[in-house]
């Protein structure tokens, strides 16, 4: 079989070649690849900035958003062959850390986790691909291609699960949500909240192509001002951009007792000028928390599903703005920034 791989840390090593028939040792159900999803981790890993083989390999197979059709189940799944599943990305450490030990991997504390396409596994852009029965996640049907937003709808999932905890420290009842950048991410944390019944508001420099359209056929508002400019007090600011100054604005505009949680990840770039102190003393004053979010566990995937199936396909669908074949991996590789999500298509639903 054929599948993508690259070399950790060396700049211009994917490859698009035969690879063996995954190891049964990877897991008791087989899958047919439909589609992989791309994200900026796969970008970053492909420009060698990171990412780590399997042991005892040189190259892993690239790719974690995934999306497939069991051709094997195997004889303890539950799952039938024709069922589409998609896989979940990380496993626990094997210490473990009392984290990984009651199934949150998504908060592991001494980071010997591993990650499908990302560190120590293979990933999703095979033919074929195996994977463990627990950490295969069914996909409700008629999601079909769309089944393949599955995990970056993960990452928001449990990005609102734990500002509504933190939140509910006190009486707290948000009213007004602010999301910072429509990529994927902002996109479905977008969703996210409109399910959930607030005001949502997104905010990106985009002013033309289809996240306005987007942003407002879910009934929110889009700004592409500054976050100091945007004139109300949000209760809740989803940050989805890791910008050092979208971040800054946000902590000085967000609202008494309110929460801005963190999921862009931001890579260097000019630190704005802020008197850390006054930000600091504006936080206490204010009751304001500042959280980080990342990856999600086996809950999260479960309730990311149960979100997707609930929305509208034909905006879903819209969220998907490339198709690329595995062959042409480069075009898909390449930053287009009217893109919200590329994916790379192994076989028809």
């Amino acid at each position: 079989m054929k599948a993508i791989t690259v070399e950790p840390g060396k700049p211009g090593s994917v490859r698009y070649e035969d690879v063996p028939e995954p190891d049964i040792q990877n897991g008791s159900v087989l899958v047919e690849a439909i589609a992989v999803g791309v994200c900026g981790t796969d970008v970053e890993i492909a420009e060698g900035k990171y990412g780590w083989a399997p042991p005892g390999k040189t190259r892993i197979v690239l790719g974690h958003e995934s999306l497939g059709r069991v051709i094997d189940p195997g004889p303890t799944s539950g799952l039938k062959k024709g069922d589409l599943v998609v896989g979940i990305v990380r496993r626990p450490d094997p210490v473990p850390c009392p984290n990984c030990a009651v199934g949150e991997w998504d908060m592991c504390r001494n980071g010997q986790y591993t990650e499908r396409g990302i560190k120590q596994i293979d990933g999703f852009m095979s033919d074929r691909w195996r994977i463990e029965p627990e950490y295969a996640i069914k996909v409700d049907p008629s999601l079909g291609i769309l089944g393949v937003l599955l995990e970056p709808a993960t990452v928001v999932t449990k990005a609102w699960e734990h500002i509504l905890a933190v939140g509910e420290r006190a009486f707290w009842e948000p009213k007004t949500v602010l999301v910072t950048g429509a990529g994927p991410i902002g996109l479905l944390a977008a969703l996210g909240a409109a399910q959930r019944g607030v005001e949502v508001h997104v905010l990106a420099r985009t002013t033309s192509g289809p996240k306005p359209e987007l942003v407002r056929d879910l009934g929110a508002t889009y700004h592409s001002c500054n976050v100091a400019d945007i004139g109300f007090t949000p209760d809740v600011i989803m940050e989805c951009t890791g910008v050092g100054q979208v971040i800054s604005e946000s902590i000085a505009v967000l609202g008494a007792s309110g929460v801005l949680c963190l999921t862009g990840v931001g890579h260097g770039g000019a630190v704005p000028t802020i008197a850390t102190a006054n930000v600091a003393s504006s936080a206490v004053l204010k009751n304001n928390v500042v959280i980080g979010s990342v990856n999600a566990n086996k809950r999260h995937w479960y309730k990311a599903a149960q979100a997707l199936a609930r929305a509208d396909r034909s905006w879903l669908a819209r969220l998907i703005t490339k198709r690329e074949r595995p062959e042409n991996f480069a075009q898909a590789l390449a930053h287009n920034s009217e893109d919200i999500k590329v994916i790379i298509q192994f076989a028809e639903v």
